[in-house]
């Protein structure tokens, strides 16, 4: 579960993202989906553990992961696929989380549907975030991920109807979307956004700067 396309340095940015084997489907239902982001907390530790002997009703709260691993500014999982835009904080930090967290939630996938094998496709993916632009930019495109689910081509032909899709995304659970436009929820704890730019310094001018991108793809659908 290593990466090898890119070398990983210290203090710098990445975008990270893997796929299902042969692009199956890595969440198939709600619990799948609530696994993976407390493992997004949990594994982004030095301490070890053993996933069911952790309180699962408040791991956020009571489980202790110890120095973490890496600092995470955004996430979005998809129903083949997730993305995580993450900073290395310490030497070797990001292969560590991964390992762990890509290590556990594969053997849960695998022991709930009985199967065998890898279940992502080979070594995950990173693109180093290597200006403040491409950056700022990634909290878009990471947060916007899930029109895909109900408007596919959306990035192609622009967006069809920019009021659903902004709605779905505000409903839209599997991703750290919801923290940023103020909800407050237990899952915000696996951000560490003291260690991204300051580019939101309240929801709004989140929610502003999301809803600037809905507006150019639905523009570039009347055009």
């Amino acid at each position: 579960m290593s990466n090898r396309n890119i070398k990983i340095s210290e203090g710098e940015y990445y975008h990270i993202y893997s796929r299902g084997v042969d692009k199956r489907d890595i969440f198939l239902d709600r619990d799948d989906y609530e696994r993976f982001m407390k493992l997004l907390f949990v594994a982004n530790g030095s301490n070890s553990f053993v996933f069911r002997e952790l309180p699962t009703s408040s791991v956020y709260k009571k489980f202790d992961r110890g120095e973490p691993l890496s600092s995470i500014g955004a996430y979005c999982l998809m129903p083949n696929h997730f993305h995580i835009l993450i900073k290395e904080t310490k030497e070797n930090g990001i292969s560590m989380f991964l390992r762990k967290l890509l290590t556990s939630y594969s053997s849960y996938f695998n022991k709930k549907y009985n199967r065998t094998g890898g279940l992502f496709g080979g070594n995950y993916k990173a693109r180093h975030a290597d200006n403040d632009e491409y950056l700022k930019y990634l909290f878009s495109y990471i947060s916007l991920n899930p029109v895909k689910i109900i408007d596919a081509d959306w990035k192609e032909n622009g967006i069809k109807d920019r009021e659903s899709s902004k709605k779905y995304l505000k409903n839209y659970r599997y991703s750290s979307y919801q923290d940023y436009i103020g909800v407050k929820r237990d899952e915000g704890k696996s951000l560490n956004v003291i260690d991204f730019p300051e580019y939101f310094s309240n929801p709004k001018e989140f929610d502003d700067f999301i809803n600037e991108w809905l507006v150019f793809n639905d523009v570039k659908n009347d055009t």
